[in-house]
């Protein structure tokens, strides 16, 4: 059974409210590099945030899709995403995760390189062409496709792929209610957490938009929300999920927690209720209100096709995360928070990341070990052969805890695995 076979991804019959993924999906090794190629080469793919380099010289070494990427800002402050491989021998140039430096030495023949990627000498020279500096080829050769958003950096290693702003789409609506947060911009708080669930990638894009599982796998977390906040934070209640297009998707919904953006919860005390009342009437100055309880009282899971989930809730996490293979994907996450943030904020915003979202957070860890449980339940898939995603199928206004959000991902991923129509469900035993 490889990527190519005969036998459906998906099943689907909107009439009949029928929407279901090949549990194959999630364990064939064909599949697994057929997704590298077709999907993981051909997107746009998150790489950094512009404030993680601050100054001219600063660098970052990430992985992205299997790459070795330089992530630098050049002497004259401008961005760039370079193949950190030298033009000579293929050595990795930096060996660093993060510094700031004014050039980049190969150790291994020591060709050095500015920020930008050029290559500014190289033992024995004399022995090398005289026009052998101003030859492109000689230089670290940039990423395909970099181009940023909101201070978002994304890469593609398709030359011919749409402008981001194109590839976004819908999105860039949430990204720029998640932005609006502050008239100061946003910054990634410094730090990362990285780790990772013995699981399909495919899993966790589900989790990160699933309304569904929350009140049972996080019951814990839930239920201290109702001792701590008597259930009566302003804007809590309902939401819905929406697809946005392009395999994009987000819920939007009101909560019960803390919201150090500016929604208050009896835990934060009094002075926290000023502070919080501050945060809002500044917000309402600068949005109007409509808009100010939109970004201070409503929360936002955003996924942006095919890895890139923005947690915008009770903290705003950053988070992306690469397959290694069928059963096994690596996390990276990042805190991000505005720039004029107050020290009280601050801290109510990390210690909600960590309590809820970090990897000892009351919802990492559950969610992992549900992932890592649906893994170890795929080992039934030649039997046991599909996932049901139906939940709200077929409803004018699909709420948040329905599964709109997965068909989303799952229609985008299945037209770019295998181009064409979906087969008739009515020619597949289901």
């Amino acid at each position: 059974m490889d990527a190519n076979s005969a036998e459906p991804a998906l099943l689907v019959d909107p009439a009949q409210r029928i929407f279901k993924v090949a549990r194959r999906n999630f364990v064939d090794h064909d599949i697994f590099e057929a997704e590298k190629a077709r999907i993981f080469d051909r997107c746009w793919l998150y790489l950094g945030h512009s404030s993680e380099l601050p100054k001219p010289g600063d660098f970052i070494t990430r992985t992205v899709a299997g790459r070795n990427i330089l992530f630098t800002r050049d002497v004259k402050g401008r961005l760039r995403a370079l193949m950190n491989t030298c033009p000579h021998r293929g050595a990795q140039v930096c060996r660093e995760r993060k510094g700031n430096a004014k050039s980049f030495q190969c150790f291994y023949h020591g060709w050095t390189f500015s920020a930008d990627g050029k290559l500014r000498g190289q033992p024995g020279e004399e022995s090398y062409p005289d026009d052998f500096k101003s030859r492109s080829t000689s230089n670290m050769q940039p990423v395909p496709r970099y181009e940023s958003y909101r201070d978002f950096n994304f890469v593609s290693f398709d030359p011919n792929i749409v402008s981001l702003e194109q590839y976004l789409g819908n999105a860039k609506e949430y990204l720029d209610v998640i932005c609006g947060q502050t008239d100061a911009g946003m910054s990634i708080v410094a730090g990362s957490q990285e780790y990772s669930i013995r699981a399909n990638w495919k899993l966790l894009t589900e989790n990160s938009i699933d309304g569904y599982h929350a009140v049972t796998t996080h019951a814990s977390y839930f239920d201290i929300l109702m001792n701590t906040t008597d259930n009566m934070s302003s804007g809590t209640g309902g939401g819905f999920g929406y697809d946005l297009g392009g395999g994009h998707a987000v819920l939007e919904y009101g909560a019960p927690w803390g919201r150090p953006v500016a929604q208050w919860i009896p835990g934060w005390g009094e002075p926290g209720k000023a502070e919080i009342a501050r945060l809002y009437d500044k917000l309402v100055a600068q949005h109007g209100k409509d808009r100010a309880d939109r970004i201070a009282l409503k929360n936002r899971n955003l996924f942006i096709f095919p890895n890139l989930v923005v947690n915008d809730i009770m903290a705003l996490t950053v988070r992306t995360y690469f397959p290694m293979a069928p059963d096994y994907m690596v996390i990276n996450a990042w805190a991000l928070a505005p720039n004029d943030e107050t020290t009280w904020a601050r801290k109510y915003r990390l210690n909600n990341f960590l309590e809820f979202l970090g990897p000892g957070g009351f919802a990492t860890p559950d969610d992992a070990e549900a992932l890592e449980h649906c893994q170890r339940g795929f080992k039934n898939s030649k039997e046991a052969l599909w996932n049901d995603i139906s939940k709200g199928m077929g409803k004018e206004n699909p709420s948040h805890n329905d599964e709109l959000q997965m068909r989303a991902f799952w229609t985008q991923w299945n037209r770019l695995m295998f181009p064409g129509p979906v087969p008739n469900i009515k020619d597949v035993a289901a």
